[in-house]
């Protein structure tokens, strides 16, 4: 190659003498938080509209916590130790169980039947046969929860955690107050 070939080719390129890192800045993309508590009780999100409070559209849900517990608790046989079904129904999820209130300070609560349907930290939804949402607290009440003929007892001074809350809660045997 002739000398004069060679600096037009030069002059084209650029000659790189050094390496020069340059770090492109990465678009940080903004995460999207999701609802404020305070924005689900306004859009509100967890309510049940009344033409779906029927108790024929929940009964469903109710076999499938039956089927639940059977499975969480090994097959319900009667010689199953009662305080391992218990211990195991304590940490369970409820959402779908057929629970009644058995004693309680106001008098108006007890003898309410029906499907659990929603559970927050202080309060049981609970959907009775005749179609009615019945907000009971969970404080200065006894609930039964039946299972295949096993009756559990459920003190709701001592069961007031979220469920999530619950699962992971280690539950100590203390004496109770009774009502």
């Amino acid at each position: 190659m002739s000398e004069q070939t060679r600096e037009n080719q030069l002059r084209r390129k650029a000659v790189v003498l050094e390496y020069s890192t340059r770090r492109k800045q990465k678009e940080k993309k903004k995460k999207s938080k999701g609802l404020s508590a305070r924005q689900r009780r306004e859009l509100r999100l967890f309510d049940i509209k009344p033409e779906q409070q029927r108790y024929s559209l929940f009964l469903p849900l109710h076999e499938l916590w039956k089927q639940y517990i059977r499975d969480l608790c090994g097959g319900l046989k009667p010689d199953t130790q009662p305080q391992m079904i218990q211990a195991k129904l304590l940490k369970a999820d409820l959402h779908g169980a057929l629970v009644s209130v058995t004693k309680s300070k106001c008098p108006s609560y007890v003898g309410v039947t029906g499907i659990l349907l929603q559970e927050t930290k202080h309060v049981f939804k609970i959907l009775t046969k005749e179609d009615r949402l019945k907000v009971v607290p969970k404080l200065n009440c006894v609930f039964t929860v039946e299972i295949d003929g096993f009756i559990s007892y459920i003190y709701g001074s001592k069961f007031r955690l979220r469920s999530s809350e619950r699962s992971a809660k280690k539950f100590k045997a203390k004496g109770t107050v009774d009502l």
